[in-house]
């Protein structure tokens, strides 16, 4: 799936508020607050009025290092009576949790890319800790919340070992897409710009071919025509366009997605457009703030990726000259491939990111019940809409963002971040909407922008559920763990080289020696173990 990740990153995130329980509201709030809070088994808000120091726990979130002190965080730790010190992540998270296992050091909490094979080497060295009983005990709001997902998110010993943050989502939601800049869009082709229609891919090359004809060079630079955040940027819109899912089926058989036909067609089409001059000559080299710093120059008149992750150039270029200097996304149709068949929407309900209690933490009980406030409808609240009264009022029901703080948001959304706390802190995060209809993300769903609109337009009908096919590799620390990364390295270097080819001879045959190699490296020794984990995860959610 795409990493999806990053949606607590990012401004527009897909993904993902909650509303008060109706005894959190009106005049009794701090009583209710903490009726609410002991009757689901979550610290005493009544311990945390008290002159007692507020237990801390160690956090290591590999998506944040700041300091648990801004007003959200201290209005959890008064809610709760537990503090949170935060891990910062130095350099790369995956080797710092590399590191800590090693070492075996490890902080109260850990939170893991829920795909990563890192996660699953925690499990099976007893790292975590099972959740089981904790959540039959002290998560009574975290078994109505997570629901079925427990039940998806369990070992392969049955057990649950961690929660899912970024879970759920809403039915047609965007995620990838071509992103287009809109006021070259409306030169390029008018009749297209107002979305609905989707592009062929002849008539993207064409645009692109007439960006660079009209456009030599932008600001002082060189056009760019297409650009993209490496090869999975590039490759994860890519397969949208050509209908492309995690792996290749054949007869109810999953094989590595490399084997299927159309990302060999896929492969030589964004070669043509290479060969053209209409790909970043750079592209495989852009890592994120290079590429987002190429964005914002305004000379790129189109890029892969999710719509939200241009959300700070957007700004940028907002503010340098109005919404039409700003990226919208489109859908581009793969030959013989019909609109609702394509696969830019991949969004899995089992969520992003996996948090799990470790086996260092002495307060194992107390944790639960902090993560199960969180996970509450009223922690869910507090993350991501903010205090009522300060962030949002209560309204015939229902929760009304102030027009200020919506307005301070699109305005400047990492600093409002900090100086109001809301949405900072992304744990145990739900998609979706609440029974009562309101979003669940205030910031990102409850007054969209035209960018989202456009997003929801042309590319609502491109979701697809990962679920089933989520990790069904190898296990970590096993032999055929080290085989897959190593037919993973293969593909992403000889993809690259398929795309960079100087003539389509030579990327067909880069292509033909990247196969060779994979089978060459045990590739079907791993596919049967996706096969055999397939068949059980298939029996295992009958």
């Amino acid at each position: 799936m795409f990493s999806m990740k990053k949606l607590g990153l990012v401004i527009a995130c897909t993904m993902l508020s909650t509303s008060l329980l109706a005894a959190c509201s009106g005049g009794n709030k701090e009583k209710s607050a903490a009726n609410t809070t002991q009757a689901s088994g979550s610290p005493s808000a009544e311990t945390a009025d008290t002159k007692a120091e507020p237990l801390t726990i160690t956090f290591f979130d590999k998506n944040k290092g700041d300091k648990f002190d801004d007003a959200i965080a201290k209005e959890i730790t008064k809610r709760t009576g537990v503090n949170v010190e935060i891990q910062q992540p130095t350099g790369d998270s995956t080797e710092k949790l590399n590191l800590m296992l090693a070492a075996e050091e490890f902080p109260d909490i850990i939170m893991f890319d829920r795909s990563s094979d890192i996660l699953n080497k925690y499990i099976a060295s007893g790292a975590l800790i099972p959740l089981d009983d904790l959540i039959n005990q002290y998560g009574p709001d975290v078994k109505q919340m997570y629901g079925d997902i427990l039940n998806k998110t369990r070992y392969t010993d049955g057990k649950n070992y961690f929660l899912s943050n970024w879970y759920g989502f809403a039915e047609n939601e965007p995620v990838l897409g071509f992103n287009m800049k809109m006021d070259l869009l409306k030169e390029l082709a008018p009749d297209k710009a107002e979305g609905g229609v989707p592009f062929t891919a002849d008539e993207f090359e064409q645009l692109l071919k007439d960006f660079k004809a009209k456009h030599p060079d932008v600001n002082g630079k060189p056009s760019i025509g297409l650009t993209a955040q490496g090869i999975d940027g590039m490759t994860a819109t890519f397969k949208g366009m050509y209908g492309i899912k995690t792996y290749y089926e054949v007869d109810g058989k999953l094989q590595y997605v490399a084997q299927d036909p159309k990302y060999r067609e896929m492969l030589l089409y964004i070669n043509s457009l290479y060969r053209q001059g209409l790909l970043d000559p750079e592209w495989a080299l852009d890592k994120r703030e290079l590429w987002l710093q190429k964005v914002t120059n305004g000379n790129v008149f189109a890029t892969t990726g999710a719509y939200w992750d241009l959300g700070d150039p957007n700004i940028a270029l907002k503010k340098g000259g109005g919404e039409d200097k700003e990226y919208y996304a489109y859908k581009v149709l793969a030959p013989g491939v019909n609109a609702d068949q394509t696969t830019y929407g991949p969004t899995s309900s089992l969520g992003w990111d996996a948090i799990g209690i470790s086996k260092a933490n002495k307060h194992p009980e107390e944790t639960m019940k902090f993560i199960n406030y969180l996970a509450s409808d009223e922690g869910q609240t507090l993350l991501m809409w903010g205090l009522e009264g300060v962030q949002w009022d209560m309204k015939d029901g229902k929760k009304v963002p102030k027009p200020e703080v919506l307005a301070a948001f699109k305005a400047d959304y990492p600093n409002t971040v900090k100086e109001t706390g809301v949405r900072k802190w992304t744990w145990f995060i739900k998609g979706g909407v609440a029974d009562n209809g309101d979003t669940r993300d205030m910031v990102a769903r409850y007054d969209r922008s035209e960018v989202d609109k456009m997003a929801v337009k042309n590319l609502g009908d491109s979701g697809w559920n990962t679920d089933v096919y989520d990790n069904l590799g190898p296990l970590g620390g096993s032999p055929e763990i080290l085989i897959d990364q190593k037919i993973k390295d293969i593909m992403k270097q000889l993809q690259t080289k398929v795309i960079n080819a100087k003539t389509e001879a030579e990327a067909v045959k880069t292509y033909d020696k990247m196969l060779a190699d994979m089978k060459a490296a045990g590739s079907e020794k791993v596919e049967k173990i996706i096969n055999d984990n397939y068949q059980a995860r298939l029996a295992l959610w009958k």
